[in-house]
């Protein structure tokens, strides 16, 4: 993609050009919703960096004199709050010289927003290597891919931190087969968090369970970065992620690889995912060292494998320089349970918002603490015994214009005595022994009523993609 289209599908891009001192952006290599990512020749040392600008487009557009403008002043404390983290978390790297970290060389603010230049690193992420070479993904690849990752999550644990975002799409593979572990998006957790809006804040199958739990229930800590390391093996073998952490409170549908065995992948290695893939963090490797001991991937090797690397752009010498002393863990955002860049020290974290409540589950990710906490020692539901709502439920109010006949399983809490009632029209559903009923609904736009007595409680749900959805009506 050239730098003209890619100024097309990113807004509110720099234009070419445009310079920061001794740094001139040449053109833009990504952007989302939260941030943009520049090419730029640093004048000084002639060489190419990346430059990454915080732009939460939700929040923020860019005016004429090229300076960031809120959208309105209701917005300025979501700003703030994203660009707070956004520092802290260039500060946080900028400690870090490790070549499988994202490496920071310096931070500013400026055109009312924030700015860190990083080292320029080539190649893909793990999300798109996955789809453009598929056939080269095996045991032998995974295991040169792991020391260096291993070796930069356990920089991180070691200084204090959490990751908190490790996913296919935050591991980048050089041209030298290296892999770096990207950002922390902590900006984007902040804004989610604050905002009340965990769907941009967590990765559907690579968060795991206490990433979605409220303050005084589950700690976090490496195990946490453990399961969505996990994740990212299990994606790299099946083609898909785990089942989702919260849908798999309620019913556990993970099959693991031990028993499915995958061809040409060992025991020792299928065993250590499925152990990074446990529910209970207590069950879960409780450190990088024990989750590489479990496929006979001894620290020494990873440590040997890591310094064999250079860091784009320096030499040698330069990575062996004294490591950062592990400091005292530091909070890193404004809101303690939101920031990426969390104390690895055992603590408790958020609890999901009462925003949240009552709200669908769209991708499988925004579940009420009230539906987890119920169930959290509970069985899995049984299914309804009566027909699937598709076939005999009444017709969604507004069809999905030439959509396939989706089914989408929908959980919800339901007590003894309360009735149901879909569209209007009132549904023999029963109460599995965890307590939750699942409907099998075609995708369309419902009403879901759930009727005690005098007492009505109502959700509006519309299901335009199959999958599991968990909702509580409170309405």
């Amino acid at each position: 993609m050239s730098a003209n289209d890619n100024q097309k599908t990113v807004p509110n891009a720099l234009p070419d050009g445009y310079r920061f001192n001794e740094f001139e952006i040449k053109e833009v290599i990504g952007g989302g919703g939260f941030g943009i990512v520049y090419r730029a020749w640093d004048h000084q040392l002639e060489r190419t960096i990346a430059i990454k600008e915080y732009m939460p487009v939700s929040l923020a557009v860019r005016a004429a004199d090229l300076t960031l403008e809120l959208r309105g002043e209701r917005f300025q404390k979501l700003f703030n709050a994203g660009l707070n983290s956004f520092i802290q978390e260039a500060r946080l790297l900028a400690r870090f010289n490790h070549p499988g970290l994202l490496h920071v060389l310096r931070f500013w603010e400026q055109n009312g927003t924030a700015y860190m230049g990083t080292l320029y690193y080539s190649g893909m992420t793990l999300k798109e290597w996955q789809i453009t070479s598929p056939e080269s993904i095996s045991e032998a690849w995974i295991r040169r891919l792991l020391p260096p990752l291993l070796g930069a999550i356990s920089t991180i644990h070691q200084a204090g931190y959490l990751h908190r975002d490790i996913s296919l799409d935050n591991i980048q593979i050089q041209e030298n087969q290296l892999p770096v572990l990207l950002d922390f998006g902590s900006a984007r957790k902040e804004i989610g968090n604050l905002s009340d809006e965990t769907e941009i804040m967590l990765k559907p199958g690579f968060a795991p369970i206490e990433q979605y739990s409220e303050e005084g229930e589950v700690e976090q800590g490496p195990w946490t970065d453990i399961y969505a390391l996990g994740a990212v093996l299990h994606s790299l073998i099946t083609g898909n992620p785990p089942p989702v952490s919260v849908v798999r409170c309620i019913e556990d549908n993970y099959q693991p690889l031990a028993e499915r065995q995958p061809a040409g992948y060992s025991l020792p290695l299928l065993h250590a995912i499925d152990r990074a893939l446990a529910m209970k963090p207590g069950d879960r490797p409780q450190s990088i060292d024990a989750f590489a001991a479990l496929i006979d991937l001894p620290v020494s090797d990873v440590e040997a494998v890591v310094n064999s690397f250079p860091v784009p752009g320096e030499s040698v010498a330069a990575v062996e320089e004294e490591p950062v002393d592990a400091a005292a863990p530091i909070v890193m955002a404004v809101n303690h349970g939101a920031a990426a860049a969390e104390p690895v020290t055992p603590r408790t974290v958020r609890r999901l918002s009462p925003g949240l409540i009552g709200a669908a589950a769209v991708a499988l990710l925004a579940v009420v603490a009230a539906v987890w906490l119920a169930n959290r020692h509970s069985a899995a539901p049984e299914q309804v015994t009566q027909s699937p709502v598709a076939a005999s439920a009444p017709a969604p109010t507004t069809p999905v214009a030439a959509a396939p006949a989706m089914l989408a399983t929908v959980y919800l809490k339901l007590e003894s005595g309360e009735n149901v009632v879909l569209n209007g029209q009132p549904l023999e559903v029963k109460p599995g022994s965890s307590g939750f009923a699942a409907l099998n609904l075609a995708a369309g736009q419902y009403r879901i009523e759930v009727h005690n007595g005098s007492v009505t409680h109502a959700q509006s749900l519309t299901i335009d993609k199959p999958g599991t959805w968990l909702i509580n009506p409170d309405n």
